[in-house]
């Protein structure tokens, strides 16, 4: 049998997949299907410093090869998760990530410093979030405040630090140096890119945020590209995601350079698409004599 276990700055995983933040809830909804044991880990619903309603609906929209989503951060708020998701989270033997939004770079500080003294496993900062003292801006589309953030919270926790990465940026490799100069242990990518559909009838947008992230397989060659060109740029680990669905994508990810995945999207449409996308990754490293996925992680050969 293939080794599927991998260790991600420190943190030592079953197998290297992991359920994406906002897909997956807190876990609760998919135990029906499985134990949640079967995970590498399960990154959590993104939350905040307070509880948030999110945005008004329509805040889904299907769209070929994937669909949109303006939610917003829809989750009853660090303190609730703390009190009542963790202990729960904490009897299924797979790792815990706590995904974590900030509208400012104090924001991200006090939850960092509520979770540090928590049991979870590791902290996926989302810096994607609109930055109301900037004007609105997220932070992760700019490398200064990219940075600014990451050392802010490295400064106040000793728990590994994942940061999630935005693809709507001009050079996403700078945007990965710069986090992982300023204290990351681990980055994730990509987080949804921007996206619209419109209502030929009413002639307006269907998402009532007016736009929305794309997610599902129509971005997968897109995240493949970005971490396969952040995993060139920096030391540390890289997570792929990114409209992930099959066997073949999750192995595209590790050739590509990364050291775990993530899964989201998929997990819409098929709730079972873990159990078989760890299968099948595990019938083909047997069949190809492969015994550990770090035999196989960034092996891409790039035609010259």
């Amino acid at each position: 049998m293939a080794d599927l276990s991998v260790n991600i700055a420190g943190v030592g995983f079953k197998n290297p997949l992991i359920a994406a933040s906002g897909c997956f809830g807190f876990g609760r909804e998919y135990e029906e299907f499985y134990p949640l044991s079967l995970l590498g880990g399960i990154s959590t619903k993104g939350m905040t410093r307070n509880p948030r309603d999110g945005n008004p609906p329509p805040r889904v929209a299907e769209t070929r090869g994937g669909m949109l989503n303006s939610v917003g951060l829809q989750n009853p708020g660090i303190e609730y998760f703390i009190q009542h998701e963790l202990p729960y989270l904490r009897q299924k033997n797979t790792v815990i990530i706590a995904n974590i939004a900030g509208f400012t770079i104090d924001e991200f500080v006090q939850m960092a410093e509520m979770l540090d003294t928590t049991d979870v496993d590791m902290l996926e900062l989302n810096i994607s979030c609109p930055n109301v003292k900037q004007g609105g801006v997220s932070f992760g589309i700019c490398r200064d405040n990219a940075a600014a953030v990451v050392s802010a919270v490295r400064a106040v926790t000793s728990k590994p630090l994942m940061v999630k990465l935005t693809p709507n940026v001009t050079d996403i490799a700078d945007i990965a140096r710069a986090v992982e100069f300023a204290g990351a242990d681990a980055i994730s990518l990509i987080n949804t890119l921007l996206g619209m559909r419109i209502d030929i009838d009413t002639r307006r947008p269907i998402l009532r945020n007016n736009v929305g992230g794309l997610s599902g397989p129509a971005v997968f060659p897109v995240a493949l590209r970005m971490v396969w060109q952040v995993a060139k740029a920096v030391e540390i680990p890289v997570i792929g995601l990114g409209g992930i669905s099959t066997p073949r994508d999750a192995l595209e990810m590790i050739i590509a350079g990364a050291s775990a995945f993530q899964v989201g999207t998929e997990l819409f449409s098929d709730p079972d698409c873990p159990a078989k996308i760890l299968s099948g990754i595990s019938e083909w490293m047997d069949q190809n004599g492969i015994e550990s996925i770090g035999e196989i992680k960034g092996t891409l050969k790039i035609w010259e």
